[in-house]
């Protein structure tokens, strides 16, 4: 298991980044305000329905 401090660097590397933010203001945000003021990383993922996959089988039986 990782410990919290390992991930701070990239964290912080990433706020800089992303938002302009100095160190301060990165130790200063809790991490709620990080996550908001990031926002989504990337979006959820639907799942594939049964019916799509036998489509796709039905349509290229040998893959």
């Amino acid at each position: 298991m990782k410990d919290l401090a390992s991930g701070v660097p990239p964290l912080a590397a990433l706020a800089a980044q992303a938002l302009g933010w100095t160190p301060e203001a990165f130790w200063r945000a809790t991490p709620a305000e990080l996550a908001t003021a990031l926002g989504p990383i990337a979006p959820a993922a639907e799942g594939m329905a049964r019916s799509d996959l036998e489509a796709l089988m039905e349509h290229d039986p040998d893959a």
